[in-house]
C-alpha cells in the first residue's frame, strides 16, 4: 500500500509491526470545494478508531496534491498543484539553527506522500491537516489512503471491511480573489479597496 522513497527502503524499521486489521472511519474530510492560485487553504481528515486494539502507526497517503507534466528533459515530470507549507504533526525541530522556509511537520515519513502519528488507543480520534497553497489552476481530486502501520503488515479497514480511502475535489481559480485591507479593522475583505471622490 505504502512505496518507499528513493533515499532507501523502510521496512527494517517497523520490523516489530503486529499483523492484523484494525477498524478505522474517517469521521471528517474537509478540504474547501472553491480556492484560488495563492490563497492559503487546508486539507484535513480526522480518524476514529473503532475497533477493541490500540492501531500500531495510523498514517495517511495522498497521491494527489502533484500532477505529470510530459514535456522533455524535465529533470522530474511531477509538478505542484498545492505546494505544502506544513504538513501533519506538530512541528518539526531543525537540526542546525536555521532559517525555516518551510515547516515539515513532525509526521513526515521516509515514504512516499505518507504521514503517520504514531499509535491510535481503542475509541481515539486523530487529526491530520496539510497546510498548503494552490499554485496550478483546474478542477483537481486528491485521493487518500489511510493505513494502520507503515510496514504493511497492519492493515486498516472500514467496519464493513472495506479500505479506508477517498477522495475530495477542488476547484482552483486562476487569479487570486480582490480583496483589501479595512482600514477600520484591519482585516481583509473581498472586494476592491472603495475609492473616495
Amino acid at each position: 500500500m505504502l512505496a518507499a522513497s528513493g533515499c532507501g527502503g523502510g521496512s527494517h524499521l517497523d520490523a516489530h509491526e503486529p499483523s492484523g486489521t484494525y477498524p478505522l472511519e474517517v469521521v471528517r474530510a474537509v478540504f474547501p470545494a472553491k480556492q484560488s492560485i495563492a490563497r492559503p487553504t487546508a486539507f484535513a481528515l480526522k480518524v476514529h478508531n473503532v475497533g477493541s486494539s490500540t492501531i500500531p502507526n495510523v498514517a495517511v497517503t495522498l497521491d494527489s496534491f502533484y500532477y505529470t507534466e510530459h514535456y522533455p528533459e524535465l529533470s522530474s515530470n511531477k509538478r505542484p498543484i498545492w505546494v505544502i507549507e506544513r504538513g501533519p504533526g506538530p512541528r518539526a525541530k531543525p537540526p542546525v539553527q536555521t532559517q525555516e522556509v518551510s515547516q515539515p511537520g513532525g509526521a513526515q515519513t521516509v515514504y512516499v506522500n505518507t504521514w503517520a502519528l504514531g499509535p491510535l488507543v481503542q475509541n481515539g480520534t486523530r487529526t491530520f491537516i496539510w497546510h498548503v497553497v494552490p499554485v496550478k489552476a483546474g478542477v483537481w481530486t486528491v485521493h487518500f489512503r489511510i493505513a494502520a502501520g507503515l510496514a504493511g503488515k497492519a492493515k486498516a479497514a472500514l467496519p464493513s471491511g472495506g479500505p479506508v480511502q477517498g477522495q475530495l475535489t477542488a476547484s482552483v481559480a486562476p487569479i487570486p480573489p480582490n480583496t483589501h485591507v479595512d482600514p477600520n479593522t484591519g482585516r481583509v475583505v473581498p472586494g476592491p479597496y472603495p475609492l473616495t471622490p
